[in-house]
């Protein structure tokens, strides 16, 4: 397979990725993930050389046959329909209960991310995919603290909640993080979402996550 692909552009550093064995790739630790979600240097999160090839196979042949990654998330993992109004060419547009994002079940949706970056084991990368837009700013890109504030309830609420039942009473903030990529770095724009990374869960309580929504 040729890494030539117009479709998926590639970076400096899916290049260098590409070129390695995945026994020469380092896994991203947790001490890591904090180091890079705390500095926004999400660049640095990359897939496997092994997974990397296969999305870009993979990318390929889904942008072939649902002209873009989006609609393939919209139609096959959210089963959304989109609003009529929404324009071709444009992020889609979908019907919430609420204007304000993780306040309704119904407007977002919990899934495990078919192509989670390179993470040592015992880390889960999950995507929370919502209905109502996630507001940032104009300026930096980043998302607003309004949204940063809404994000970190719903993830302490949603997750490390949870995880406090199986490591202690305020001890699941230890075992989640979270971001929201730059538009630049998200594979699914125009569909708003946030990544959830979980340490050390049990299988019972990711499934117990992925069905409730």
């Amino acid at each position: 397979m040729s890494m030539n692909n117009h479709a998926f552009p590639l970076t400096a550093i899916d290049r260098e990725i590409l070129a390695m064995k995945d026994e020469d790739f380092s896994l991203v630790t947790w001490e890591q993930l904090k180091g890079i979600i705390a500095a926004n240097r999400l660049e640095q999160l990359k897939r496997r050389p092994s997974d990397l090839r296969r999305y870009i196979a993979w990318s390929s042949e889904t942008k072939a046959e649902y002209g873009t990654i989006t609609n393939f998330v919209v139609q096959k993992r959210l089963h959304w329909t989109p609003l009529p109004s929404s324009t071709p060419g444009e992020p889609p547009k979908f019907e919430f209960r609420n204007p304000i994002p993780f306040k309704d079940q119904d407007d977002f949706s919990i899934l495990r991310n078919d192509w989670p970056y390179g993470l040592d084991k015992g880390i889960v990368h999950i995507c929370v995919w919502v209905k109502t837009p996630i507001a940032t700013d104009p300026d930096t890109g980043d998302v607003t603290d309004f949204s940063r504030t809404l994000i970190e309830d719903f993830v302490n609420n949603t997750f490390a909640a949870r995880l406090d039942t199986i490591f202690g009473s305020g001890k699941g903030k230890q075992h989640v993080l979270w971001f929201k990529n730059w538009v630049a770095l998200q594979s699914v724009r125009g569909v708003d979402h946030i990544h959830v990374l979980v340490r050390d869960a049990p299988d019972n309580m990711l499934q117990d996550w992925f069905k409730e929504t």
